[in-house]
């Protein structure tokens, strides 16, 4: 048994699944809502698979068709991939629980097979390892994205969704010139061999720039977050926790992947500045928009703007000595379980109130525990406060940035964390009080309000993880993540 598990080919079955399952949800819309939950719940075990053999074999590498690189496609795995997988796996599960009871039987016979191809992009995304189909993987999500965010039909929705196609084809043909650049320059697409034939050309800062341009956009990096508040603000709870937790997440994995293969070696520290400026206007911007927004899910929305930008402060500090990476993925997983939890349980009071404005939550804490508990965890993993893994990733960056010298960025992480406290807890505070306008509510079902809690807790949780989580990331070498802990 053990030696079927760690022979069958995962990588290409977390592809396929999903997929398929996607069509299959297109052709039978009546059981869409029980083969969608069961294809992600097989996209969990399949990644479980793929753990198993990353811990038996190492780095796993598989080439489509006996084809090879430079001429034919190979899928790629290591700690960092397997950690990808595994965190969209998990929040896949919570959404797809939540979206059971959420969309009415129309809806949920458009929205399955829309999620349903975003989850194989997604995994296609983590697994390919040449710069032109992570394009492929990039468009594929981006235009499964938009027509999730478009899934409402309302007008703000329609606006959001418009917003976003632009902002996203944008993104894309930059990146796609920067791989053209590449390829001319290069002669390869595979990012093992460009990363043994770059040179520091001006047609390599030309083809990087492209495509880090492109890519900031798609992770709406301040102050390219324009597009960001509109479409997860107006797409329906689900849709926006998937955008918030694993979309955006997307993007910055590759620029992660390009920055330590080609941008580092060829000696990238001014980009590195640039993005940690960037950063830091990220979460003091987000963080001041989040506090003044009347409506729960665009305070949610600006602050997914301002917990991007702490990720993007790991590259200025990522050169030297310290732990700055892996604070950065730790960060990147609490935040997709975290804020996943927070757009759920935004939903939950939408639901139950008929509205979501924070000043009118009418003492909803008496009414729906669970779903004002999950957003206090959430909260706390955004706030960075301990045990939660929110902590771990703010603590390591932190630490670095003190041993480094980096007094700017160490003030910038606790001014964010200060904010975050502060309109966190400004939503908690109109939940324990009563409203000037009361409203009759609407009962809320008790598998929407466990998912938000299930997956904030697993944001709590994830903080006591911390060896486990860098040993397995640490399989293949990426980034130094096999390095000590403090």
């Amino acid at each position: 048994m053990d030696g079927l598990v760690t022979q069958l080919p995962w990588a290409i079955i977390l592809i396929l699944l999903p997929l398929a399952a996607g069509m299959a949800c297109f052709v039978a819309p009546r059981i869409a809502g029980a083969l969608g939950l069961l294809s992600v719940v097989a996209v969990l075990l399949a990644t479980l698979g793929l753990g198993l053999q990353l811990a038996s074999a190492g780095v796993y590498r598989h080439s489509i068709g006996g084809w090879g690189a430079p001429l034919g496609i190979e899928l790629y795995a290591d700690g960092l991939s397997l950690l990808m997988l595994g965190i969209t796996a998990l929040v896949g599960i919570g959404v797809s629980l939540y979206a059971g009871a959420y969309f009415t039987r129309e809806q949920a016979g458009r929205f399955w097979p829309v999620w349903l191809f975003l989850l194989a992009a997604l995994n296609g995304l983590f697994l390919v390892d040449d710069v032109f189909n992570l394009y492929v993987c990039l468009e594929l999500i981006g235009l499964s994205a938009v027509s999730l965010t478009a899934l409402a039909g309302t007008t703000a929705a329609l606006a959001g969704a418009m917003r976003y196609l632009l902002a996203t084809l944008l993104g894309s043909l930059l990146y796609l010139l920067g791989v053209a650049l590449l390829y001319h320059t290069f002669g390869t697409v595979d990012i093992s061999l460009l990363a043994g034939r770059v040179t520091p050309l001006p047609a390599l800062w030309a083809a990087l720039g492209l495509m880090g341009a492109g890519l900031i956009l798609k992770t709406a990096l301040f102050p390219f977050h324009f597009w960001l508040p509109a479409a997860h603000g107006s797409a329906p709870a689900p849709v926006s926790a998937v955008l918030s937790a694993l979309v955006v997440k997307g993007s910055f994995y590759i620029l992660l992947r390009l920055w330590i293969e080609l941008y580092a070696p060829a000696g990238g520290q001014s980009a590195g500045l640039l993005f940690g400026v960037l950063g830091s206007a990220a979460v003091l911007w987000g963080s001041i928009q989040a506090l003044r927004q009347a409506r729960l899910k665009l305070m949610v929305a600006y602050s997914t703007v301002a917990q991007i930008g702490y990720l993007f402060l790991a590259f200025p500090l990522g050169g030297a000595a310290g732990y700055a990476w892996q604070g950065a993925l730790y960060l990147l997983v609490s935040h997709a379980l975290a804020k996943s939890a927070m757009f759920l349980a935004a939903g939950n009071l939408l639901r139950f109130g008929g509205h979501e404005r924070i000043a009118h939550l009418d003492r909803v804490v008496q009414r729906l525990p669970l779903t004002v508990g999950a957003f206090a965890m959430a909260g706390v993993s955004i706030m960075g406060l301990p045990p939660s893994g929110g902590f771990i990733g703010k603590w390591l960056l932190l630490q670095t940035a003190l041993s480094q010298g980096q007094w700017m960025l160490a003030l910038v992480m606790v001014l964010g964390s200060v904010l975050a406290a502060a309109y966190v807890f400004r939503v908690l505070g109109h939940a324990f009080t009563a409203a000037a306008v009361p409203h009759d509510p609407i009962a809320v079902p008790l598998r929407m309000e466990w998912a938000a809690v299930l997956l904030a807790a697993g944001s709590i949780v994830l903080g006591l993880l911390a060896v486990p989580l860098f040993t397995l990331a640490g399989i293949g070498g990426f980034a130094g993540m096999g390095a000590s802990l403090p």
